[in-house]
């Protein structure tokens, strides 16, 4: 498969003038994120589009940046909120918890706290608060979002004891107390342990059901949250500016979530079974995306381009360590620590030299890994890496600015 758009999708995009010199040569190449920043908003005004944005039936917003510089995108309002509800509607797994009518409480990142606080501020006409109330998080009568902190690791129990209640205060609403408790991977793992930690089980009712879908979770910190909870746990993968792709069932199989969309699978380098992903979009009607390179990796099944027989989101394409034999991606390595060391909790491979490494990380119980675990670890990641590794074991690693953890690093 080429690629290239279908007649009905060419239509939807005649007018767009980032478009035209494509169609005028009748081939649609892979286009970059800088492809879509360039010339904008000029590059993607059609008299709808302008129409649209007069009307407040579109809008500006920018992009995190948690994993790439931020990005001017245009959408209808909500259209990420829209697409994560039709889905959870529609999971058949967790459909139920929708449909009941369960709140959804989000443990994630301090930077998407902070951006609904100041969209709320913004709909309400006032500044947005230094620290937003629990009732100043509420993304609409259905979302509200809890974490204050960049750090989660630095959490302190006053903290945890405060999200704690906002969280009963959330499950109340509900006849059977249910609620849907969205989050980071990563940051949920860092609340179990401090209520762990402080004896405060009693104070943390269970949720109805998890989604995880902020950010790459690692197969221990998977496993982690599936021993906790007698409840589905998801993954969802997407991206802000294209919405949400595939979803996990509580299994861990992967299931594309295409309406609008389709995806090709382009190898990182010839002959490598790790692909990244090129997403052809007419979901957001204001800003299509035609073989947009999301830069995403993925491994399937069968190490084929197959895109309905994805296995794993193994993280980014720019953060891939070149090695002699092939592009080794965060996802190689997270599987090497699944397989032989279930409780590291946190890593960084941190490049010392140009044949050597530093494997530092954390476990959920404090206390370093044994000799002989950190000796076979050792080796095993070396072999994936091509490089000496030597195993660090830390009480802390700091999280980015983003709040989101770095799976690769150079130590200079």
């Amino acid at each position: 498969m080429d690629g290239q758009p279908t007649a009905e999708v060419i239509e939807q995009i005649r007018d767009i003038p980032l478009y035209r010199a494509s169609l005028a040569k009748g081939y649609f190449p892979v286009l970059d994120k800088p492809d879509i920043a360039r010339g904008f908003p000029e590059n993607w005004m059609t008299p709808r589009l302008a129409a649209a944005l007069e009307a407040g039936e579109a809008e500006y917003v920018l992009s995190t940046g948690t994993n790439h510089a931020r990005m001017q995108l245009i959408r209808p309002p909500y259209f990420l909120l829209h697409s994560y509800y039709r889905l959870w509607s529609e999971h058949p797994d967790i459909a139920g918890t929708w449909e009941s009518g369960c709140r959804r409480v989000s443990l994630t990142t301090v930077l998407a706290t902070e951006h609904v606080a100041r969209v709320g501020a913004a709909r309400r006409g006032v500044p947005p608060a230094r620290v937003p109330s629990f009732e100043e998080r509420w993304l609409d009568d259905r979302t509200c979002y809890l974490n204050l902190r960049l750090d989660p690791a630095r959490w302190e129990r006053d903290e945890v004891v405060r999200m704690l209640r906002e969280i009963e205060a959330a499950r109340q609403s509900h006849p059977q107390g249910h609620y849907h408790l969205d989050c980071s991977g990563y940051h949920l793992a860092h609340l179990l342990r401090k209520v762990g930690e402080w004896g405060l089980w009693d104070d943390f009712p269970p949720p109805a059901s998890i989604v995880h879908a902020y950010e790459y979770t690692p197969v221990n910190v998977r496993r982690f949250l599936a021993q906790h909870f007698d409840c589905p746990v998801i993954d969802l993968f997407g991206s802000t500016e294209l919405g949400y792709l595939y979803f996990s069932d509580r299994r861990g199989r992967y299931r594309p979530y295409l309406d609008g969309m389709s995806v090709e699978l382009h190898p990182v380098a010839p002959g490598s079974t790790l692909h990244e992903l090129v997403v052809s979009s007419v979901r957001n009607p204001f800003m299509p995306l035609i073989r947009y390179r999301s830069g995403d990796c993925v491994r399937t099944l069968d190490g084929t381009p197959d895109p309905d027989r994805i296995a794993q989101f193994c993280g980014r394409r720019k953060e891939l360590l070149p090695t002699l034999n092939g592009p080794v991606a965060q996802g190689d390595l997270d599987r090497c620590l699944g397989e032989l060391a279930p409780d590291v909790f946190l890593h960084q491979l941190q490049l010392t030299g140009p044949a050597e490494a530093l494997l530092a990380y954390t476990t959920f119980h404090g206390t370093p890994l044994g000799a002989d675990g950190s000796a076979a670890l050792a080796d095993a990641a070396g072999e994936l890496t091509g490089r000496r590794c030597r195993l660090v074991h830390h009480a802390h690693l700091p999280i980015g600015k983003s709040g989101k953890y770095a799976w690769l690093v150079d130590a200079d």
